[in-house]
């Protein structure tokens, strides 16, 4: 791996880390597009990467989080249960989905959230009212 090589994972590993402890999204969602589209690996190496190295940054982000009260254990210890399964089934799917599928699924979800996280929250209530109504 070139000095070059080096340093553009680094820096997405910062940008990402940064990402996930300021907004609280998974640093796959920069980690994966910068993986695949700046160095090059295949979208399955680039998605088992990202898992793994979202495991310190998660802890690191999820104890200063802890530490200042802004963790609800129980709920989170049954998100986890959840998580874990999901994660163990979703990566064995994404091994049988070949590469260009496996892209063309990761963009549409990066598309569909953005999008959803762009248009006002009120467009997607259905007959309940809004908390700020209130």
């Amino acid at each position: 791996m070139s000095p070059d090589q080096l340093v553009a994972l680094a820096l997405i590993g910062l940008a990402a880390g940064l990402l996930a402890g300021l907004l609280g999204v998974g640093g796959g969602i920069l980690m994966v597009p910068a993986m695949v589209l700046l160095l090059g690996f295949d979208q399955h190496v680039a998605q088992g990467t990202s898992l793994l190295v979202i495991i310190p940054a998660a802890l690191t982000g999820s104890y200063t989080h802890y530490r200042n009260g802004h963790v609800v254990l129980r709920e989170a210890m049954i998100l986890a249960i959840g998580g874990i399964i999901g994660a163990a089934v979703g990566a064995l799917f994404a091994l049988s989905i070949p590469e260009d599928l496996l892209q063309r699924m990761f963009a549409g979800l990066l598309l569909v959230v953005g999008l959803r996280m762009l248009l006002p929250r009120d467009l997607f209530r259905r007959g309940r009212p809004s908390a700020r109504s209130g």
